[in-house]
């Protein structure tokens, strides 16, 4: 199954078991993003921002210094919690081998907390670089950074769901999911911002853009 078709099935299922007034706010977030006239994100062909985050061991990563070893694909996702970035983080573990084939390699970043990313990575099997963000400063100075409406607030703590706790900050933030492709002097060849968080780049496109790179 392709991640698309993953991904519709668990949008299916979010629409099958999520009630309607949960339903109608969680894509009323969606569409005012997309209605925004933002222009989220680093753009292709723009340097990408060299950052250093730590991974779920709390070891320190650099990317430029990543991007010496070779290009690197750099995921953005809202954190474990999220059905729709476990899919993708999974199709892309299985894609691994072939973009460490083709001399590139994945960091995937999140605001969650080290110890939630380190659950993560350990429950979904993850083998490449799963970095925290928790503060959001990376995301925004890929400009994917944003506050999460106090709707979209209110939901979350009425499932329980406390995301300033669980990402260890004081504040409500996610990033907008995205994928740049960046080669190794540092420039972003190829970038996939996305506000709808039910869809993702397909691990056969970030294979393509590989072998351009």
């Amino acid at each position: 199954m392709s991640l698309t078709q993953a991904l519709a099935e668990a949008r299916q299922e979010f629409i099958t078991h999520t009630p309607l007034e949960i339903q109608s706010e969680m894509f009323r977030q969606i569409r005012e993003q997309q209605e925004s006239g933002i222009v989220y994100g680093r753009q292709e062909g723009q340097k990408a921002k060299d950052f250093t985050l730590k991974n779920a061991l709390g070891e320190t990563v650099n990317l430029y210094d990543e991007l010496s070893k070779g290009p690197v694909v750099l995921t953005f996702y809202r954190g474990g919690w999220c059905p729709f970035c476990n899919t993708q983080l999974k199709a892309y573990q299985k894609i691994l081998p072939n973009i460490e084939a083709l001399g590139g390699q994945l960091i995937a970043v999140s605001p969650q907390s080290p110890d939630n990313t380190l659950s993560q990575q350990e429950k979904e099997e993850l083998t490449f670089q799963v970095l925290s963000d928790t503060n959001g400063l990376v995301a925004a100075l890929y400009n994917i950074l944003y506050d999460v409406p106090d709707y979209i607030q209110a939901i979350m703590k009425q499932i329980g769901m406390d995301l300033a706790e669980y990402n260890a900050t004081s504040s409500y933030i996610l990033p907008i999911p995205s994928t740049f492709m960046i080669d190794e002097s540092g420039i972003i060849r190829s970038a996939y911002v996305n506000p709808d968080f039910m869809q993702r780049l397909d691990p056969e496109i970030i294979l393509n853009e590989l072998k351009k790179i």
